[in-house]
């Protein structure tokens, strides 16, 4: 199963910088979604796969027509959050607001419910699973925020089903779709989007999507944008990482939606035999982890007093 989505939001939309962090901020850059999403639709037509888009509640707000485009052309649309922000830079009541007022706008704009959800940067970490409930009661049914492998901006390394499955959290419980790994040499390698996809050479990735059961997809209208200013302030890590790969990426993608079987998340839905996948309850996992931090502690105590026995 894999399944291509992308999540719509404007090229200065990077996160964790100080120069586009704000919506005061954002007004000082020139749009470039409409050229980008027609690079989009370009290779969905050329390829003849459907898609799922996680719009920033913001870019239905400043460009309706945009997001409108997308649905009348038949693509589902779920929620990538209203302002674009880390989940964990945020308490749970503005969290609440934001996710609140992204559905509120995108479905006035399409008039299509919105039941599905993906964070910005995956940034639902131990720290902030309450983010989860916030979804749950905000009649959020699908996610696809799950990054099972550490981060820069955190990720759930113990969430250790790489596939869809279950996910349950203090009552609320969500089809969870999170982003694939591959294991190499013991550690996980992400290879299915942003800039790893960019990164890596196609017969890397050719080869382990031919060794995995799942792929999930995340790609973003900059990704094929090679003419886009390049933003101030980056640390020179931060700016490979934002703009490496960018002019291959189209010919890249395209061959591999040739190469390999590619749907939407509605179409998984249906695929998927829900009465057999593995629930995650996210509560075991947090004692769990916290059951083996107090043992290494204790036996670090133990192995650090004068009765522990030595050779």
């Amino acid at each position: 199963m894999n399944i291509l989505t992308f999540d719509i939001e404007e090229w200065f939309h990077i996160l964790d910088n100080n120069s586009t962090k704000t919506e005061a901020q954002w007004s000082s850059f020139e749009p470039r979604i409409h050229q980008n999403m027609d690079i989009i639709y370009d290779i969905l037509e050329k390829t003849n796969v459907g898609a799922t888009f996680f719009v920033v509640g913001w870019m239905a707000e400043k460009f309706p027509d945009v997001i409108r485009g997308i649905s009348d052309r038949g693509y589902e649309i779920g929620s990538h959050t209203h302002l674009h922000q880390l989940v964990y830079e945020q308490d749970r009541t503005t969290f609440f607001k934001d996710v609140e007022k992204s559905i509120k706008t995108i479905e006035d704009c399409t008039g299509k419910k919105v039941t599905s959800f993906r964070a910005p940067g995956f940034s639902i970490t131990e720290l902030n699973k309450w983010a989860f409930e916030v979804l749950y009661e905000l009649g959020i049914t699908i996610d696809s925020s799950v990054f099972p492998a550490s981060r820069a901006h955190g990720g759930l390394p113990a969430y250790k089903v790489a596939a869809p499955s279950f996910l349950e959290y203090n009552g609320a419980k969500l089809m969870e779709f999170p982003i694939n790994t591959r294991s190499i040499l013991g550690k996980p390698l992400i290879f299915s989007g942003g800039g790893y996809f960019r990164l890596l050479p196609y017969g890397i990735i050719k080869n382990c999507t031919h060794k995995s059961n799942y792929v999930m997809t995340y790609f973003h209208p900059r990704d094929f944008d090679y003419g886009q200013p390049v933003i101030k302030g980056l640390s020179p890590a931060r700016q490979f990482k934002s703009y490496v790969g960018l002019k291959s990426c189209k010919p890249k993608l395209e061959k591999w939606l040739k190469d390999f079987n590619f749907i939407d998340l509605n179409s998984a839905i249906d695929t998927v035999d829900w009465s057999r996948v593995e629930t995650v309850n996210l509560n075991e996992t947090l004692q769990n982890e916290e059951s083996n931090t107090y043992s290494r502690r204790t036996a670090q105590l133990y192995e650090n007093s004068p009765d522990y026995p030595r050779n």
